[in-house]
């Protein structure tokens, strides 16, 4: 069974919300700025289930450390969120497999 980030959301409270409500260059400008290691991905790419939209290439963060995930959530009508999740280490070589080389 795969992650499904909508799912989690609703059901755990185990994740942090970097900043909120807001647009997407100042959501990739914080992942670069915060995240230990920053990998790009293509716009559409699923990513924890969920299909990340925005400016390409989308910066989606990782701390293997941590085993956590900072990503930009767009939700419609609600702008776009950075979302750092606990994720298992398969969902970070998922990542690994589809960023832009």
């Amino acid at each position: 069974m795969s992650f499904c980030l909508e799912t989690y959301l609703q059901q755990s409270e185990d994740y942090k919300i970097h900043i909120s409500k807001a647009g997407f260059r100042e959501c990739a400008k914080l992942i670069k700025e915060r995240a230990r290691k920053v990998l790009y991905v293509k716009a559409g790419e699923k990513i924890l289930g969920a299909r990340v939209i925005g400016i390409p290439p989308i910066p989606i963060g990782i701390n293997k450390e941590k085993n956590t995930v900072m990503i930009p959530y767009t939700k419609p009508c609600y702008g776009t969120a950075v979302v750092e999740i606990p994720v298992k280490g398969e969902e970070i070589e998922k990542i690994e497999k589809v960023a832009i080389k």
